[in-house]
């Protein structure tokens, strides 16, 4: 069984890839509320996120225009708010996505050459 804690380094790593992750996230399986996040992020393999860490990054990411949000009745409990990706949110995936992507296979070929030596 995998190790799903998470130690103060991987919790860096994962503050500086989270927004993309996110948006990355919603961009494949339309929309979703927080917990669902929570659960996908984990799947995806980046766990230990906390709901106080995921919430304020949604409201930011909709608050800048890059995500929709809306409020539903709950099936048989509370309400939930679910966030979509918007227009502006697809593009900055899609700038900022590429730029990702190659800062991390550039950071993994520097740290593979140094485990290595």
């Amino acid at each position: 069984m995998a190790d799903r804690t998470i130690s103060g380094r991987q919790a860096q790593w994962l503050r500086g890839v989270l927004d993309l992750a996110v948006l990355a996230l919603l961009a494949e399986g339309g929309e979703g509320y927080g917990y669902t996040l929570l659960q996908r992020l984990a799947e995806a393999g980046l766990p230990g996120m906390k709901a106080g860490t995921l919430y304020p990054l949604l409201n930011r990411l909709a608050a800048d225009g890059l995500l929709s949000a809306e409020w539903r009745a709950g099936e048989g409990g509370p309400g939930r708010k679910f966030f979509a990706l918007t227009d502006e949110g697809r593009a900055v995936l899609a700038e900022q996505g590429p730029k990702w992507v190659e800062f991390a296979k550039n950071s993994i070929s520097v740290v593979e050459r140094g485990v290595r030596s």
